[in-house]
């Protein structure tokens, strides 16, 4: 999901823009706001949520990493964290697990169809 190769051209968003964005339900974007303190949503004068390009950017990577990478939400919380404080591995590194996850999922593979063969 790339919302922001869409072109984002507001400078507030609702919250039911920004649901639609997601394809998910208002209820999980207010849900997120409570649970991710990084979120520090502005309000106008009736109450309601206004999102920033900044505040997109952070549902982006909270979706990513809850919806399709399949953290908690403690361990997203924890993974934001690290972003933001600068000590995330570097793309060296990332590339390194990214090929041991390869060649896991290759003998994965391979054990399975010594299995079936038994």
């Amino acid at each position: 999901m790339q919302i922001l190769n869409q072109k984002l051209t507001k400078l507030y968003y609702s919250i039911g823009e920004v649901a639609k964005m997601f394809d998910v339900n208002s209820s999980l974007i207010r849900f997120w706001e409570k649970e991710f303190p990084i979120l520090k949503l502005k309000k106008n004068k009736k109450g309601n949520r206004m999102f920033m390009v900044k505040d997109i950017q952070i549902l982006e990577l909270i979706y990513d990493l809850v919806k399709n990478k399949g953290f908690t939400l403690e361990g997203a919380n924890n993974r934001i964290s690290e972003i933001h404080k600068g000590k995330l591995p570097n793309k060296k590194s990332e590339n390194q697990n990214e090929k041991i996850i390869s060649k896991l999922k290759d003998i994965k593979l391979k054990l399975l169809s010594i299995k079936s063969e038994l």
